[in-house]
């Protein structure tokens, strides 16, 4: 039967084992978020079309992370679409879940509430489950080297991974407004200081082709500090942080939440 079906026994177990991490990495990726009053409040109140945009905005880092280090080591684009197209499944499930065990999808819950819940839930699910095989599985492999447009790719990701833990909280608000002019500047400086620092402690591959210390600082520092602010400016965007915002409050919050998003940038290759 398994010759007709024309199944490999063995490669078949390895993706069972796969989807099993796919799971424990979700989980691990979004428990934080999962019990967050803040990110209960979002699910229900960010307008379905907002959130439409970011799922689709995040779908081509989520494909190309199945193609980095998805959790099936197999690789090819339908491969690397089935692995999306799974981590996604285990993402809203995950989220399904343990959002029905803590009580936040009950019948008092309408369905339009839940599926806001559940959607924004499982997106930060789907790429611990996307990134499963590199933090609790084989890790790093030779096919897991990427090209200089690859690095920033990864910086995206890193950025996206640990400015979502934070943009949904209060404190981001608050922080931005409690500080002065010259500590935002103070701040961004830091932030770009400590990505570079990290960036070349962690040694992202392409760095020695840079040339001189100045040309890799433009390359990758300044560069990776660039994604950090797009990132937290898209995911404010998506919790509604900018709306009604002064462009002074807008630019001291989108450096705020740019540090984490720097430092998630810095060390993406050890995040994904």
């Amino acid at each position: 039967m398994t010759a007709l079906l024309n199944l490999d026994p063995a490669a078949e177990r390895a993706w069972a084992a796969g989807l099993g991490r796919a799971f424990g990495g979700a989980l691990i990726f979004t428990f934080p978020l999962l019990m967050t009053m803040e990110m209960w409040a979002f699910g229900v109140s960010i307008p379905p079309a907002r959130l439409i945009a970011f799922v689709l905005l995040t779908l081509p880092l989520l494909y190309g992370l199945s193609d980095y280090a998805g959790f099936d080591a197999r690789r090819g684009w339908r491969n690397d679409v089935f692995n999306t197209l799974s981590a996604l499944a285990v993402g809203f499930v995950t989220a399904t879940a343990f959002l029905a065990l803590f009580g936040l999808l009950g019948p008092e819950v309408s369905a339009g509430e839940a599926l806001g819940r559940i959607t924004l839930q499982a997106m930060p699910a789907a790429f611990g489950a996307t990134l499963a095989r590199r933090q609790l599985g084989a890790g790093k492999g030779a096919e897991d080297t990427a090209p200089y447009h690859g690095e920033l790719f990864l910086m995206a990701a890193g950025a996206l991974v640990l400015a979502f833990n934070v943009a949904p909280t209060e404190e981001v608000i608050l922080i931005g407004y409690q500080m002065a002019g010259w500590q935002i500047l103070l701040l961004a400086l830091v932030s770009i200081g400590l990505l570079h620092l990290l960036v070349f402690t962690v040694g992202f591959a392409g760095q020695e082709s840079a040339g001189d210390p100045g040309a890799a600082l433009v390359r990758f520092t300044l560069v990776g500090y660039a994604i950090a602010i797009g990132v937290s400016l898209l995911v404010l965007w998506v919790f509604g942080r900018l709306d009604g915002q002064a462009p002074s409050m807008i630019v001291s919050t989108t450096a705020v939440l740019a540090f984490p998003a720097a430092l998630g940038a810095a060390v993406a290759r050890l995040l994904v």
